[in-house]
């Protein structure tokens, strides 16, 4: 079956960095357009960044220039690079892979507080 498995979040003071990382398994990695998601408290799951199979990129206007993703075919996995976080990036975190279907990590929590 399809598991996309996240890791790398955790509690960070504001202007720090972090590093999330997604494994997916099950399908045919290297076809998929995979993306990171949001989702804070009271509010919807919103688009943070995405990566096309070719190596494409897109992000929401309010993590551009702090925020990277990439991918390693290879390895099935996609990362989130993370930096500068303020307060409002304090989120859960959801990985998506796009193709046929789509499919959905369990999430991973981020938060950025002093």
């Amino acid at each position: 079956q399809v598991q996309l498995v996240e890791s790398g979040g955790g509690l960070v003071q504001p202007g720090g960095s972090l590093r999330l990382s997604c494994a997916g398994s099950g399908i045919i990695f290297s076809i998929y357009t995979m993306g990171w998601y949001r989702q804070a408290p009271g509010k919807q799951r919103e688009l943070v960044a995405v990566i096309s199979r070719l190596g494409n990129t897109n992000y929401a206007s309010s993590v551009k220039g702090r925020f990277t993703i990439s991918r390693d075919n290879a390895k099935n996995t996609v990362h989130l690079q993370m930096n500068s976080l303020r307060p409002e990036d304090t989120a859960v975190y959801y990985c998506n892979a796009n193709y046929d279907a789509g499919y959905w990590g369990q999430g991973t929590q981020v938060t950025v507080s002093s």
